[in-house]
């Protein structure tokens, strides 16, 4: 009988199991892929269209997207498929695929949410580091390349551990749906919204 795991390749079954970690070393050292399977869900179900416009668009459907807050040119949203427990995007309404197109206000709010962003995710959720991050780019990284976005993960020491790599399953302390309501009230009172 063939278990979940079994599925996964190990070293052995995979034919791309050597590549060179340090080409312009002498000690040629090796090194083999890690695999992330709670991720194959975003990785099989990407929707037609630009889902961060479908997001922007729908106003009504915010606690069911978990959008955090709305402002003049941007909003924020919770990242489905988190890297740690209340990442975040600053997204722009306006549908671009560069930062160099954007105009000076749009971006100007993206770093100025940010700031914001970071300080509320220190007193709110008690963070000691927080990674900011745009891939500009499918080659880049970008998961969803066609519309820029800024990625807020929240840090805590010893935050990250091989469990998900063995294990196929992320560590949470919170349950989501808790923390984006934790988020949600923390930017409601930073934008004077009382919701």
């Amino acid at each position: 009988m063939e278990n979940e795991n079994s599925r996964i390749p190990s070293v052995e079954q995979s034919s791309e199991k050597n590549y060179e970690f340090c080409p312009s070393s002498e000690n040629k050292e090796l090194f083999t892929h890690l695999f992330a399977p709670w991720r194959s869900e975003y990785f099989g179900s990407k929707p037609s269209g630009c889902v961060f416009c479908a997001i922007a668009n729908e106003p009504s459907k915010d606690d069911e997207n978990f959008v955090l807050f709305r402002a003049k040119h941007c909003y924020g949203v919770m990242n489905r498929y988190p890297y740690t427990l209340g990442e975040f995007m600053i997204i722009p309404f306006k549908h671009s695929d560069n930062i160099e197109s954007l105009e000076s206000e749009i971006w100007l709010e993206i770093s100025s949410l940010a700031q914001k962003s970071v300080a509320v995710l220190k007193n709110t959720l008690g963070v000691k580091g927080v990674n900011l991050g745009m891939n500009l780019g499918e080659c880049a990284g970008a998961g969803i390349a066609e519309h820029v976005h800024l990625h807020l993960v929240p840090r805590w020491e010893r935050d990250t551990n091989f469990i998900t790599t063995i294990g196929g399953a992320r560590v949470h302390g919170v349950p989501f749906g808790q923390q984006f309501d934790k988020l949600k009230v923390a930017f409601n009172e930073l934008f004077g919204d009382k919701k």
